[in-house]
């Protein structure tokens, strides 16, 4: 039933041609542009096109947008873009949301379902995917799988996010912040060079202390920032048919610990309350256990591309880009989110990949097409060690002594006296350490070809397909020794391994096609349709499991997650109003889930079959050369088939699918003399409820938000100079970023406060 509900969808989708808009095909117009003139350019299928050209769903955000709202990173970029959500938890985990469907696992053996591109490269894997996103030329957004244009891992979508290039001549911005939590922020760029050696060199600085007080004397306040991104680019055009990019990027996190305040044990401060102060410090030998003295997160990464644009001549052109990325990765939780020395853990992830890309593309009046290959080598691992005090371990986990507890209504540590009684005196404190490791050495070979016929000026067909081969080698090693009390692993499930590296690998095929169909019913309106096929990899699955006692490997290889993604909708650029619509309907099969199990362990598996039904509108106005309004909406009607054979899953929203999404604003660009200019843009935007893990729980998820933004202020001299002031969260909404984590696999489920009111005044100097 609800697939014929889709199609009928689809159909009205593309006979309707309501007065909705798309905002991203007028951001770059200046004041005087006509709608007609001011399409944004984007590269969606690796060619320069009006989005309105595009037969697909796509968002588009200049650089300039991104300013204007006051957006510093992609976590508060996606509030305005229908259908995206990012979850950043911390630099070294974020979860990146496309249309309900979320890639997030940090498991080195998983491949990701969204295609992270940061200018032409993949940089997926989720520990190594943080980018900040200062001195951009544009973000794109685009919907549904993209296998031939973003590779197998735009299972349900890509993001790409594309600097901003060196120029001839010569200029310069410096920009400066100070707001409250004593955030300083520091960022600006220089530009210098001819039409032959142009060069870039760009930055941002942000520091901020935590906003989550932390009761700990040995660990500051919480959820503090300490980031630097450095860009150096260099662009060599010896003929106007060939240009050379050169990117060379580093960036570093410094941030103090994650709040991961505990649902059930109270503070000194009172019982347990998420918005309140926490008591988190780790564990006493967090040093030579877990790496670092303090919780927080130490992260480098290192960048370097280099694309190759030839103008072949006859009307063929030659792309190629190489990528290498670098990350470090180390970060100290503490997982029971108590001042309890019981579940604190680290992370520790590391990987290098390199990849190159040929694209050999073909436009012609009457035919559009492109052929080329990809190959892409990642070796990663993810190793977390444990830390815990035994008594206090076993006496949290299952109350061993009656009446003793874990920790008291003042905030008390009582379970540290289990140990001295458990022994009957013979020890008074047993530190205990394990630790797991899981390795993933991947590589992936294809060749891809589109060919867009055609015969009309109004008319497109494009079809194209990629074939995969893809070779993926998990690891799995432990060092997890007996407890002293209990003599058997602290943690039921953990398996001892003795530091032996179990390997499991295989190798994989696919054939991922797309279709697409454009009309230009006039050359202000365009209606489209696509079918499209994802694919998630296969994940090689290697643990341990034991054997008549002894360790053995256990391996799960979980099949393909395979969507298919039909797709319609209508795009219009009149006028003082454009905008698009767009209606999809998503299956899927093996649609694969993550879960902590009893040992800490990231587990996947299949949770069978899923479907996905949605709709996203945008909207742009601009009555007036000085005033641009926008508003845009998604609604997503999917999740896990509610069916028996998908088990405990069956009916189960996708994790962190809000129902409905919206955004709206305006902005104000007016002048005020002839050497002052006012600008303003206030927006609010709405996500609706959310369940941040499968199987849901009400205990686990955030009621619907709304939230104000603002940022204003003038410029004088030219726009040489301009002063603005901006506050996000405005109405200082309490709400949840994250809920049930390492601790929820443990029965105490933890709580991440999000963002509040954050304000402050900026200062800028262009020359």
């Amino acid at each position: 039933m609800r697939r014929l509900t889709a199609i009928a969808i689809l159909l009205s989708g593309v006979s309707t041609l309501p007065a909705i808009a798309h905002a991203e095909d007028a951001a770059d117009a200046p004041a005087d542009a006509t709608m007609d003139d001011n399409s944004i350019i984007v590269t969606a299928q690796k060619i320069e096109q009006r989005a309105i050209d595009v037969p697909m769903t796509i968002s588009a955000m200049s650089g300039e947008q991104i300013k204007n709202l006051g957006v510093t990173d992609l976590d508060e970029l996606s509030n305005y873009v229908p259908g995206l959500n990012i979850q950043e938890q911390s630099a070294n985990n974020p979860g990146i949301v496309i249309r309900g469907i979320t890639s997030d696992s940090g498991s080195a053996q998983q491949a990701p379902r969204v295609t992270l591109y940061y200018n032409g490269v993949d940089i997926s894997r989720s520990r190594g995917s943080y980018q900040g996103i200062y001195d951009m030329e544009r973000v794109e957004v685009i919907k549904g799988p993209q296998a031939t244009l973003f590779g197998t891992a735009s299972a349900v979508g890509a993001i790409s996010m594309i600097s901003a290039r060196p120029h001839e001549g010569f200029e310069g911005e410096i920009s400066g912040s100070y707001g409250n939590y004593n955030a300083k922020t520091l960022s600006g760029h220089l530009n210098a060079g001819n039409d032959v050696l142009a060069g870039r060199v760009a930055f941002e600085w942000q520091k901020r202390d935590g906003y989550v007080k932390n009761l700990s004397t040995t660990q500051g306040d919480l959820y503090a920032k300490d980031q630097l991104g450095i860009r150096a680019s260099l662009r060599y055009t010896p003929t106007d048919d060939l240009t050379v990019d050169l990117i060379g990027t580093y960036d570093r996190q410094r941030n103090s610990g994650t709040p991961f305040i505990s649902g059930t044990y109270p503070t000194a401060n009172g019982p347990a309350n998420p918005f309140g102060a926490a008591n988190l410090s780790g564990s006493p030998l967090s040093g030579e256990v877990l790496g670092s003295d303090k919780l927080g997160l130490h992260r480098d990464v290192y960048d370097g591309n280099l694309t190759v644009n030839w103008d072949l001549g006859g009307d063929w052109t030659m792309t190629m880009v190489n990528g290498y990325r670098k990350f470090d990765s180390d970060e100290v939780f503490d997982a029971d989110g108590s001042a309890a020395w019981y579940l604190e853990f680290a992370e520790q992830s590391h990987g290098w990949q390199v990849s190159h890309e040929t694209r050999f593309a073909y436009n012609s009046d009457n035919f559009r097409g492109s052929v080329g290959w990809n190959a892409f080598y990642e070796n990663n691992y993810q190793r977390v060690p444990f830390s815990s005090e035994e008594g206090t371990f076993l006496q949290c986990a299952a109350n061993l002594i009656p009446g003793l507890g874990c920790i008291a209504a003042d905030g008390t540590v009582t379970a540290s006296q289990a140990t001295a009684l458990l022994t009957k005196g013979a020890a008074t404190v047993l530190p205990y350490s394990s630790v797991f490791e899981n390795k993933g050495k991947n590589s992936s070979y294809s060749a891809f070809a589109d060919a867009t016929w055609i015969p009309t000026p109004a008319l497109e067909l494009t079809a194209g397909a990629r074939f995969l081969y893809e070779e993926r080698k998990s690891g799995y090693v432990t060092n997890v020794p007996n407890s002293v009390i209990t003599g058997s692993s602290l943690i039921p499930g953990q398996i001892n391994t003795n530091g032996e590296t179990f390997e499991s690998k295989s190798d994989f095929t696919a054939l991922l096609p797309r279709f697409n169909v454009l009309y230009r019913i006039t050359p202000q309106v365009n209606v489209y349709a696509t079918i499209s096929k994802g694919r998630r990899s296969p994940t090689v699955s290697l643990a341990a499991k034991k054997v008549d006692g002894v360790a053995v490997p256990n391996i799960n290889n979980i099949p393909a997650e395979n969507v298919w993604n039909y797709e319609a909708g209508v795009k219009l650029a009149s006028g003082i109003v454009s905008g698009s619509l767009g209606v999809y309907y998503q299956t899927y099969d093996n649609f694969q889930v993550s879960r902590r199990d009893s040992a800490g362990n990231t587990i996947t598996e299949s949770a069978g079959t899923a479907s996905n039904l949605g709709v996203e509108a945008e909207l742009y106005l601009r009555p007036t050369p000085w005033l641009t309004l926008f508003g845009n909406v998604g609604y997503i009607d999917g999740g896990i088939d509610n069916k028996a054979a998908n088990g405990i899953y069956a009916g189960d929203h996708f994790r962190l699918q809000p129902e409905w999404q919206s955004a709206a604003g305006f902005t104000v660009d007016a002048p005020v003399t002839e050497n002052v200019r006012f600008f303003a843009t206030p927006s609010v935007t709405y996500r609706s409820k959310i369940y941040f893990e499968v199987p849901n729980s009400e205990l686990i998820s955030q009621d619907a938000v709304t939230l104000v933004n603002a940022r204003a202020g003038f410029s004088f001299a030219d726009d040489r100079y301009e002063i603005a002031a901006f506050g996000r969260n405005i109405t200082n909404k309490n709400y949840l970023l994250d809920a049930g984590n390492t601790g929820g696999a443990f029965g105490i489920p933890t709580f991440i406060p999000a963002e509040p009111r954050f304000y402050g005044v900026e200062l800028t100097a262009k020359f």
